[in-house]
């Protein structure tokens, strides 16, 4: 339901004012009318108008000067100006002076409407930009950030190094660690950090869609691009773009990454201009693309530019000492959301302590969501955990009897071995809640869906 435009009517002729205002509250519009500019501008924090009608002609402050001054506090409101007839040039002046528009008087109601209708449009578009520019600008999410660990330190003070400058970064870790988190947290700390900040899941988008969403398409460019398309670059411009898992991008779109980070600029899909944007650019994988380049697989002149500044993320594993106080930070984060009062034991904290947490953070989080769920009284304990935590010699993860076995390989586990025992893992870390798996493994809940189904997993 959408509420009523509220008018501020600003006229010192009685009887015109008095008419109009009934005629507009006819409309459905709600009215507040009054006879100054310095009244209109002692009341326009109070009333705050979607439209102001505004006459040129006032006694005292003229309609122009209310207008410049309601420039200068940054009023919300859109102004439409009232004019007679010889007044005309003026008004025009005042379109020039950032008034929506004007209407002469007498004002013929059905294009005063019209007028109105349109001043409320681009009052609402105006709305939906700053709130969509505020949804890409995450906050500073240092508090949100939680450890004491000698790494986990070393990790923060490089983030406060690498953040205020332009440079491109690359954040490298295992999925789960906190990539996004990091890339957010450079952003937020850095000169961008009131402009856009525009995520993309490379892994996530066939490639011709991933160019299209990257770099934008023109009308025509492909069947069923009926329309064109600005890229989101164009939607970072003057901030920042997080490419995450760019270890999955085809050869054909790091060619066009790297004219991007070259000239800053690019071409829509199917266009022919040239398109100049200014974007930090980060980037994030949990693949090794030095030994990509190796193989092949990864442009050489694409990862040395990407990795200017390197930002590896610890694993958990290498910060135990985290554990604890991540495990405290989920459960209060977790009692606010459901509204419980829950407390971890320390039995309970033993046991997180001494897994090896494949998952890493995003593992944690969703075993202490899990017992906070199963959890009947205000303690979790260790029986409210995953079984595979509680006795971790009898469900070892494949990886840990990759690193003890033997040089030759000889008893080494298949890849596909290795696969699907952390899978197994993770669905019993989340009772065989598969969203909350695919999440932990970093993968989409399809992909995830389709190896139990190869596989005939139970979850």
């Amino acid at each position: 339901m959408t509420s009523t435009p509220v008018i501020m009517l600003v006229d010192d002729d009685a009887a015109f004012r008095h008419v109009m205002a009934g005629e507009l509250r006819r409309l459905h519009f709600e009215v507040v009318a009054v006879e100054s500019g310095e009244e209109a501008l002692r009341r326009i924090g109070e009333v705050a108008p979607d439209v102001v009608l505004l006459d040129l002609q006032l006694p005292g402050i003229s309609g122009l000067d209310v207008l410049q001054t309601l420039h200068e506090q940054h009023a919300a409101a859109e102004v439409i100006m009232l004019t007679g007839h010889g007044s005309i040039d003026t008004a025009i002046e005042s379109i020039r002076a950032g008034a929506f528009d004007y209407v002469v008087k007498p004002c013929p109601l059905d294009e005063l409407e019209v007028r109105i209708q349109r001043a409320t449009e681009r009052q609402a578009l105006g709305r939906r930009a700053r709130l969509l520019e505020r949804g890409l600008t995450p906050p500073d999410l240092g508090g949100s950030f939680v450890g004491d660990s000698p790494p986990f330190r070393d990790l923060l003070h490089l983030i406060d190094r690498v953040a205020p400058t332009d440079s491109t970064v690359l954040v490298t870790g295992e999925t789960g660690s906190g990539k996004e988190m990091v890339a957010k947290l450079v952003h937020a700390r850095s000169l961008r950090r009131a402009r856009p900040f525009v995520v993309v899941e490379c892994a996530a988008l066939q490639e011709s869609l991933l160019q299209s969403e990257l770099f934008g398409h023109e009308r025509g460019a492909f069947t069923g691009a009926d329309r064109a398309k600005p890229g989101l670059f164009e939607v970072a411009h003057g901030g920042t773009i997080f490419l995450d898992e760019i270890g999955e991008v085809s050869q054909a779109t790091q060619v066009k990454l790297l004219r991007v980070l070259d000239t800053s600029t690019f071409r829509h899909v199917g266009g022919t201009a040239e398109i100049r944007v200014d974007v930090r650019l980060l980037a994030a994988t949990n693949r090794d693309l030095q030994a990509m380049v190796g193989q092949g697989l990864f442009r050489e002149d694409l990862y040395y530019r990407l990795s200017t500044l390197t930002i590896r993320i610890p694993p958990l594993r290498e910060r135990r000492g985290d554990v604890e106080l991540l495990a405290r930070h989920f459960v209060t984060m977790l009692n606010d959301r459901f509204g419980y009062r829950r407390h971890i034991g320390a039995a309970a904290l033993a046991v997180l302590e001494r897994h090896d947490w494949p998952g890493n953070v995003r593992e944690l989080q969703h075993v202490i969501e899990a017992a906070m769920i199963v959890c009947e009284d205000q303690e979790i304990r260790p029986e409210h955990l995953p079984a595979h935590l509680r006795a971790p010699a009898a469900a070892a993860p494949a990886a840990a009897s990759a690193r003890a076995a033997p040089p030759d390989g000889g008893s080494l586990p298949t890849l596909e071995q290795m696969e699907r025992a952390h899978i197994e893992a993770a669905l019993r870390a989340t009772g065989g809640h598969r969203g909350r798996a695919a999440a932990i493994l970093g993968i989409s809940e399809r992909n995830l869906y389709r190896r139990i189904r190869d596989w005939g997993l139970s979850g």
